[in-house]
């Protein structure tokens, strides 16, 4: 009896995934990655790919448990399942292409089990496999009758004892007459990195394939007390407000009395402890550098207004920081993973590397 299970349970959902995953995308080449599955992860991924073909399958299913008789995958092109329009996915995960012996009890499983009306023989039949098919096999695929041929040949040493381990099949009476009016035409095997393509199309293939960001962590809020790594951002920020206030200058125990400023410094910090933590959290994702660049574009993208006259300090940082939320980064690969608050944060990094300054 075989069991059924639906084809596809959907993967996890994590809203805070980095959406610039597709731009990142993996220095391993799919068709090797895919080399590292295991069986039943080789599976998943067709069953993935199949399910999305909805163009094509009104339901796609997955046996489960002993006793498939043949079936891996199997896409319905009607209501009728079994015993209407269907096609077969033969799953095949070896460390070598795939030669005649490895599909021969698989072929004799569809054409006994179809022959006792365990279902209708399927539309088609696709063995699919990351490393393909010998070129022998490649040439029995695309000649029919040779198929057919190789199987009644074979038989007896290849497929008789491996269709079921209740009883031998032999190829004779009505049996065989079916197998030599079978249409062998529908047995193929798609090249691996066709299925990755069409994969591709599916809500699946990013996360397999993509190479983006994992989900990032929360970012840490600033402590009460100005850190030494944040001194001299702080101070510059201290120099803007006593410019904008008209004193010689402002320190930190000062800063209360004016509260729209008092104000800004926090939002401040919070932004350069966002930049912080988008550093760290991609140093170790990414290419070397690659956060120094998202610096250096947006202090490209800044200079401009940085350069131009403001009333003061204060209006200066404002003007920046203002324009580094707006910058158009999109050739940048951390450009959907940097949020407005990391954005604004890079500025005050830049200003704590001296790169920017908002007193004049």
């Amino acid at each position: 009896m075989i069991e059924f299970e639906c084809a596809i349970k959907e993967l996890p959902h994590d809203t805070t995934l980095s959406s610039a995953g597709f731009e990142d995308g993996p220095k391993i080449d799919p068709l090797r990655l895919i080399f590292t599955y295991d069986s039943d992860e080789w599976e998943t991924f067709v069953d993935e790919w199949v399910h999305s073909l909805k163009e094509i399958y009104a339901d796609v299913v997955r046996p489960t448990g002993s006793g498939d008789k043949g079936i891996d995958v199997a896409g319905f092109m009607d209501a009728d399942c079994f015993l209407g329009d269907w096609d077969n996915y033969q799953c095949k995960h070896y460390a070598r292409p795939l030669g005649f012996t490895d599909i021969a009890p698989e072929i004799g499983k569809i054409l006994w089990y179809s022959f006792c009306g365990d279902y209708k023989a399927p539309k088609a039949c696709f063995f699919i496999a990351p490393k393909g098919t010998t070129p022998t096999l490649d040439l029995l695929l695309g000649n029919a009758s040779k198929l057919k041929g190789k199987v009644i040949e074979g038989w007896e040493k290849s497929i008789s004892k491996r269709v079921t381990d209740k009883q031998v099949i032999e190829l004779v009476g009505d049996f065989s007459k079916y197998v030599n009016n079978f249409d062998f035409r529908i047995f193929s095997a798609p090249a691996a990195r066709k299925v990755i393509e069409q994969h591709a199309k599916t809500r699946y293939h990013q996360r397999r394939f993509g190479g983006g960001l994992p989900p990032r962590p929360k970012s840490e809020m600033p402590p009460e007390e100005v850190e030494a790594h944040e001194r001299n951002y702080v101070d510059r920020l201290l120099e803007a407000y006593a410019d904008h206030a008209g004193e010689a200058q402002i320190s930190l125990s000062e800063i209360t009395k004016w509260k729209p400023l008092n104000d800004h410094l926090k939002r401040s910090r919070e932004a350069f402890f966002h930049a912080e933590s988008l550093r760290v959290f991609v140093r170790d994702k990414t290419e070397p550098g690659t956060f120094e660049s998202l610096q250096d574009e947006i202090h490209d993208g800044v200079a401009d207004t940085h350069d131009k006259s403001h009333p003061d300090g204060y209006a200066r940082v404002v003007a920046v920081t203002d324009m580094a939320q707006t910058l158009a980064l999109d050739a940048h690969p951390l450009n959907r993973a940097a949020r407005s608050a990391d954005r604004r944060g890079v500025c005050h990094q830049l200003a704590n590397d001296g790169r920017l300054t908002w007193k004049k």
